[in-house]
């Protein structure tokens, strides 16, 4: 699908663009990373976790260049793009190391970059490298990259599909104010700024209440709509879908044709230069996912999880190309699909996680007709907020995850403080995993896999300390796992 949100003209200056950068890593080599997923899924998590761990020398074992001693130092430098506001790296660890609270969620794009010098494990790679790569991180919010598939769609296509899925038992009850709205309007009535605000505000409701934990839903394109930023009240920005407009024409003046042009604009103004300024610019990628919150919610979110992902991979441009076509063309030839928050669970589960994930992307590729570049999955957390442990129930030995919930957070009643530390069972994740995605034969609105799986949200750990003061780096579940896909090659 890629290929399809581009013209010639945008082609040329992405050519233009990639060849410039090509000529200026001959002689200082970078690796542009794209890290993106659905708001709290751990995206600012997981770059500060990356920074941190390479810079404080963190334990990698899994991380060849570290494990082996190769790595001689990580330092952050200034970003090569001037008009991309900075990945606030350093707010963010504050944040995690001395206040134990989760970072401030990503709501626009932002960039950073780490350079890491390196000895070559190949003498021969000694005598040709230069020993350093810089790793521009690029921060965005999956919800963005949601809005791609928009391009390859008119407006009457986005109303029809808009309309379906309003319908489907895990949205019918949240669109109803919103579709008894516009079943009120007719499409081919004069223009009127009121009713199209109107219209807008009630579309955009409905789709924030979709991403509440009660129903965790993915696939809520226009993704400006949750995180409007500087467009909130735009033109751009008030417009929604209208229903039964079929093949019809709008009539010039009309409220269809107001709608038709506001959302051909958000195309062109919006979607179009994030596309062309970010996306084309990419080699690597992760794509980070809640799956905890969509399990809790049930096979309705889980399947819509599934579309989201499915829609997310077919926006890149993945592959491998020659050296001459790699001139004028970036692609992605590694993509990582991660699992978050693994420390909720005990590790006895984490391989049905993965599994759970494992699904998820290969039929996300296969549905995205998605070929060339090298797909994997990993079950982790960046920041491990919790510990394991046992505790006996009667006869039983349960396996048991030690952290302290976040205030307000409750178990079976139970409200947490946020100050006190907490044994809690989380539950098994199902053998058959068939069943986390099965919404066949139901029709509730919200249906859990298992009303003994719950999972809370944890502070951040306190982190330990040598006996020399020194603050040891951030804890993670599989992080090194996850450098080496992303980077390792690079520094081999």
């Amino acid at each position: 699908m890629a290929s399809s949100l581009t013209t010639f003209t945008d082609e040329a200056r992405i050519a233009l663009d990639t060849l410039s950068g090509r000529a200026t890593g001959l002689f200082s080599p970078s690796l542009r990373l794209g890290v993106t997923g659905l708001s709290r899924a751990g995206k600012t998590v997981f770059i500060s976790a990356f920074v941190h761990n390479l810079i404080h020398g963190g334990r990698l074992p899994l991380f060849e260049a570290q494990k082996s001693g190769r790595i001689a130092r990580a330092f952050l430098e200034q970003q090569p793009d001037d008009a991309v506001p900075r990945f606030q790296y350093e707010d963010h660890i504050a944040a995690l190391v001395n206040d134990r609270a989760w970072p401030d969620s990503t709501r626009a794009i932002s960039e950073l970059r780490l350079t890491i010098e390196y000895e070559s494990a190949s003498g021969w790679s000694r005598m040709f490298s230069s020993g350093k790569l810089s790793v521009d991180i690029v921060d965005y919010p999956g919800e963005w990259l949601l809005d791609l598939p928009l391009l390859g769609k008119s407006f009457a296509d986005f109303s029809g599909e808009a309309f379906e899925m309003a319908v489907l038992p895990v949205r019918e009850d949240l669109s109803q104010a919103w579709r008894a709205l516009s079943a009120e309007i007719d499409p081919n009535a004069d223009a009127d700024e009121m009713t199209a605000r109107r219209l807008a505000e009630s579309f955009a409701a409905y789709l924030k209440a979709c991403k509440l934990d009660e129903r965790a839903l993915s696939t809520l394109p226009p993704g400006r709509f949750l995180m409007p930023g500087d467009l909130e009240g735009s033109p751009a920005l008030t417009f929604a879908p209208l229903p039964g407009l079929g093949d019809r024409r709008p009539r010039p003046g009309s409220l269809h044709a107001m709608m038709d042009r506001r959302y051909e604009a958000y195309k062109t103004h919006v979607v179009k230069p994030f596309f062309r300024e970010h996306i084309t610019r990419l080699d690597r990628q992760i794509v980070l996912i809640d799956a905890m919150q969509a399990l809790n919610a049930g096979p309705g979110a889980m399947a819509d999880l599934e579309r989201a992902v499915t829609e997310i991979l077919s926006c890149f441009r993945p592959g491998r190309g020659s050296f001459l076509t790699d001139l004028f063309s970036r692609r992605i030839d590694r993509i990582l699909v991660a699992a978050t928050k693994a420390d909720h669970l005990h590790h006895e589960s984490h391989d049905r996680l993965q599994a759970i994930v494992r699904r998820l992307a290969d039929r996300a590729v296969a549905r995205a007709n998605f070929t060339g570049a090298d797909v994997d999955v990993v079950a982790m957390a960046a920041v491990r907020a919790t510990r394991e442990g046992t505790v006996k129930q009667g006869r039983e030995t349960l396996p048991v995850i030690i952290g302290t919930p976040i205030a307000g957070e409750k178990i079976n009643g139970e409200t947490f403080d946020g100050k006190t530390e907490t044994a809690i069972f989380p539950g098994d994740l199902p053998e058959n995993i068939d069943a986390v995605f099965d919404i066949s034969g139901s029709d509730h609105k919200q249906d859990t896999v298992d009303p003994a799986i719950r999972f809370v949200r944890f502070r951040p750990p306190k982190l330990e300390r040598t006996a020399e003061g020194v603050t040891l780096s951030l804890p993670h579940i599989r992080l090194d796992r996850a450098l080496q896909f992303l980077i390792g090659d690079h520094l081999a």
